[in-house]
């Protein structure tokens, strides 16, 4: 039996805990097969950023059309895009793919570090979002793309209603800046489905966007309906973040493994 195969597109995290390789462990974990295409490569710690260096257009393409040729996809995700030029690069080579595309709209990392030009936020409206099939944005995301400001759970469906006129076909809003317990609005603009769950008070996080779209790509290779795939989605974040460990001398990452150690 061959495993769904499921392909990121994304920057490299030298610290392990977000990027490409939240990413690929992710996929490991949930049982299918990983594959990515590196757009950027980062000097990351548990810290913030050191550094970023982004990759040419052209590798990124070479890279994509490699492994789509050859070994074919069930899904792919998307995460760092640093400039206008990678945006427009792989919204073209996604619209072109016959997979469902989980898009997550990366602008800041988790220590506030700038990962998307200001230049490209346009090509991410106007481009990518409209060849997804869902979109995750946080909060900070909203604000960057919409200019809504998320303070209440009342105010997700404004942004998700923001987010959808650029034409994603869901939108994922990740309300787990808000207070009290996490709570994700998932919508296509008639369907509405509240993902809760509790918050853990552990502040090891790093990583949890990037792990939560590579695990709704996951499920939606499997074959799984987009809410049950981000249902499922969320259970594994959930579980993930309450492992969350200390790693170097700030913030560390959720457990891609925990699971395997239950």
């Amino acid at each position: 039996m061959s495993l769904p195969r499921v392909l990121t597109v994304a920057g490299s995290d030298s610290g392990g805990g977000a990027g490409v390789q939240a990413d690929l462990k992710t996929m490991l974990a949930l049982g299918v097969h990983g594959m990515s295409v590196i757009t950027a490569v980062t000097a990351q710690n548990s810290l913030g950023v050191q550094g970023a260096w982004e990759l040419p257009v052209q590798a990124v393409r070479a890279q994509y059309r490699s492994v789509v040729d050859d070994i074919g996809v069930q899904a792919v995700k998307t995460g760092m895009l640093a400039s206008a030029e990678l945006v427009e690069a792989v919204a073209e080579l996604i619209s072109g793919t016959d997979a469902p595309a989980v898009v997550d709209p990366v602008g800041v990392s988790k220590h506030g570090d700038p990962l998307l030009a200001a230049s490209a936020l346009d090509s991410v409206r106007t481009k990518l979002l409209p060849a997804a099939t869902v979109a995750t944005p946080n909060l900070d995301e909203v604000a960057q793309l919409t200019n809504i400001r998320v303070e209440s759970e009342d105010d997700l469906r404004r942004a998700a209603a923001a987010v959808l006129e650029y034409g994603p076909r869901w939108v994922l809003i990740k309300g787990g800046h808000l207070s009290g317990d996490a709570v994700d609005l998932l919508t296509d603009g008639s369907a509405e489905h509240w993902l809760r769950a509790p918050r853990h008070d552990n502040r090891h996080t790093h990583g949890t966007g990037c792990t939560l779209a590579s695990a709704i790509a996951s499920g939606l290779a499997k074959g799984l309906s987009v809410p049950e795939a981000a249902r499922k989605a969320k259970e594994y974040v959930t579980g993930a973040i309450a492992a969350g460990f200390s790693l170097g001398a700030g913030i560390g990452p959720v457990d891609h493994g925990w699971r395997l150690r239950e």
